[in-house]
C-alpha cells in the first residue's frame, strides 16, 4: 500500500517535468521563428535598398537613432523609413530594425 502513493507521485513528477520541457521547447521555437522572420525581413531590406540614394543618405541619422535608442530622429532617417515602407509594404520591421538594416548597407 505504501508503494502506490510513491509510484503515483513519481508519475505525476514525470508528467510535470515533461509538460514543462514541452512548453519550454514550444516557447523557444516560437521565439526563434519570430527572430528568424525579423532577421529575414531586415536582410531583404538590406539587399533591395543597397544602392538607393535616399536610404544611403540616412546612414548618419540611422547611427544616431540606434546609438540613442530611438531618441534622436533625423529628417533623412524619417524620409528613408517612409521610402522603405512605401517601396516594401510587406516588411514588418519596427524603426529600430530598419535603422539597423540601413547601417548594415
Amino acid at each position: 500500500m505504501t508503494r502506490f502513493p510513491l509510484l503515483a507521485g513519481a508519475a505525476l513528477l514525470a508528467l510535470a517535468t515533461s509538460a514543462s520541457a514541452t512548453s519550454f521547447v514550444a516557447t523557444t521555437d516560437t521565439l526563434g521563428g519570430l527572430t528568424a522572420n525579423a532577421s529575414e525581413s531586415t536582410s531583404d531590406i538590406s539587399s533591395s535598398f543597397d544602392d538607393d540614394k535616399i536610404v544611403r543618405a540616412a546612414r548618419d541619422d540611422a547611427a544616431s537613432f540606434v546609438a540613442s535608442n530611438g531618441a534622436i530622429r533625423g529628417a533623412q532617417l524619417e524620409a528613408a523609413l517612409r521610402h522603405i515602407r512605401q517601396q516594401a509594404p510587406q516588411v514588418q520591421a519596427d524603426d529600430q530594425q530598419l535603422a539597423r538594416a540601413i547601417l548594415a548597407l
